[in-house]
């Protein structure tokens, strides 16, 4: 059998497949999937957020919101994009 080569690259792309593997496994073990929209509470709990941090998100528009009556409600999935983003890469 030949040797094979495995780049850093091919560890990278393995990390995010095993992940992605393993948060499909565990959203159809527990049967739950996040809930669309999420209310300022829940983003609060969420994040680890205090209101005033919150509320600076809105105001810059980093975290997009709407507004039905008084209450605001934040997409699930705007919020998963946001920390994406906003990942830190060390790099050793």
């Amino acid at each position: 059998m030949g040797a094979t080569i495995i780049t850093t690259e091919d560890l990278r792309e393995f990390k995010k497949e095993l992940l992605n593997d393993i948060k499909q496994l565990l959203n159809n073990q527990t049967g739950q999937h996040p809930k669309k929209w999420l209310k300022s509470p829940e983003v609060r709990e969420l994040l680890g957020i205090s209101p005033g941090t919150l509320q600076n998100l809105r105001i810059n528009g980093t975290l997009p919101y709407t507004k039905v009556g008084g209450v605001l409600y934040y997409e699930h999935k705007e919020i998963q994009e946001l920390l994406e983003s906003n990942r830190v890469h060390n790099k050793f």
